[in-house]
């Protein structure tokens, strides 16, 4: 690691965390823009809810924009094929539809070019404006996913004959269909993009800051907040912890979420419901760039220090996989969580010698052939690829017979909703 980083690090992520919170101030003359595509699941789940954002919405902010992107991206999450990238969206979206209540069928599937083309020609020639449009669009997306061909024909008849008696504004058709890609339905407010579902409650928090609401919005109600519990009934906790749930976790060592969320688990979940906690470091992700701004606030959201820190190499990624190569399996969850409080909290260089051992001060292996190091966590490194998920850390969580995986902070939740959902299980069968 360089003398800089060891350094300045410290110095800047203590300054940066202590400075006084001055938040920014952005324009919402422009109002919102939602950008959708008809094959994106997350755009099915997204424009279910459009219709009560626009309603709640100030005068001088509506109508809603909505514009329908005709490309997919060129490149998905994590280097994920076409194929796979579907798959884990299919079922992302009906886990997401699940918990708060949308309607996603579990036979739900992308529509063909066919259809969409359809779809497109009501879209770009309907006279519908506000409301009304926002209201037609969501239908015509349950006919798309739902296979409803029978009403997308008639409805296609019906367009083609109003639009042979009335001309529409070309500028209303451009603001409507845009040939862009678009990886995942998005909202952009003041040159800032959101994730339609999984910021959702995070730009409505903003938008209120902006009093841009006539009423108190209400999304997404079966949000689960962090470091609140599902289960406090003892005999259903009882049924939890007699599962015995294993939890794998796969990580980057340079990864600052690797270390709050993990933190997290370990504290609010791994011995209140009895999970067997597994963690998997990985070889070097180069994850050591990151939003400094989002960890700072997760951190607080979970109650777990952050700063002053020094972002880890791969020379200090290999140093602290070394140390896990030569401990017993059972000592590696206590091992990791005293290595990334050192550097993620108390601003410590694994590769300085001095700061180390303040990190670690146990006996280890010092002979050990950095190859058989790189080769265990290469082992890591091909299960995670087999999961086939677009972010880290990722998460496959065993309950009985059945496997659930995901990744990413935003689903963390389910670990407990699972967790939860198993406890029910007796009483069924009951």
């Amino acid at each position: 690691m360089s003398l800089t980083r060891r350094w300045l690090d410290p110095i800047r992520s203590r300054w940066f965390i202590d400075r006084p919170l001055k938040r920014s101030r952005l324009s919402p003359r422009s109002g919102l823009v939602v950008y959708l595509r008809l094959d994106d699941a997350y755009s099915y789940l997204a424009v279910q809810i459009l219709h009560q954002l626009d309603e709640i919405l100030l005068p001088k902010y509506r109508p809603l924009k909505v514009v329908i992107c005709t490309e997919p991206p060129s490149s998905y999450p994590n280097h994920l094929s076409a194929d796979a990238w579907l798959r884990y969206t299919l079922k992302d979206a009906q886990a997401l539809a699940q918990q708060h209540r949308f309607i996603f069928q579990p036979q739900s599937y992308p529509p063909d070019q066919a259809l969409m083309d359809q779809a497109l020609l009501v879209l770009r020639h309907t006279h519908l404006t506000g409301g009304e449009y926002l209201h037609l669009l969501q239908n015509v997306f349950h006919m798309l996913w739902q296979r409803q061909t029978g009403k997308l024909d008639t409805l296609w008849v019906v367009t083609q004959r109003r639009a042979m008696m009335q001309s529409i504004s070309s500028d209303v058709q451009g603001e409507r269909i845009a040939e862009r890609p678009l990886a995942t339905a998005t909202i952009r407010f003041a040159s800032r993009d959101y994730r339609a579902i999984d910021d959702l409650l995070r730009l409505t928090r903003r938008l209120q800051r902006y009093q841009m609401f006539s009423q108190e919005p209400v999304f997404l109600i079966d949000h689960v907040e962090w470091q609140e519990h599902l289960v406090s009934d003892p005999v259903t906790l009882a049924h939890i912890q007699a599962c015995h749930a294993e939890l794998h976790l796969y990580i980057a060592l340079e990864d600052p979420f690797s270390w709050l969320i993990l933190a997290y688990l370990k504290r609010d979940m791994v011995d209140y419901y009895n999970v067997q906690l597994k963690v998997h470091p990985l070889p070097y992700q180069h994850r050591d760039q990151f939003d400094w701004s989002l960890a700072s606030r997760l951190s607080q959201r979970v109650d777990v220090p952050f700063a002053p820190f020094c972002r880890p190499d791969a020379d200090a990624v290999m140093k602290m996989a070394t140390v896990l190569y030569g401990l017993a399996p059972e000592q590696h969850v206590e091992t990791i969580l005293a290595l990334l409080k050192g550097v993620w909290s108390e601003g410590l260089d694994p590769n300085f010698p001095k700061h180390f051992v303040q990190m670690f001060d146990q006996p280890y292996d010092m002979d050990i052939n950095p190859q058989h190091v790189r080769q265990w966590l290469a082992q890591h490194q091909l299960e995670y690829e087999r999961l086939q998920l677009p972010d880290l850390p990722a998460m496959v969580l065993r309950i009985d017979q059945d496997m659930h995986s995901f990744s990413g902070l935003y689903r963390v939740w389910r670990v407990e909703t699972l967790l939860a959902k198993a406890a029910d299980r007796p009483e069924e069968a009951s």
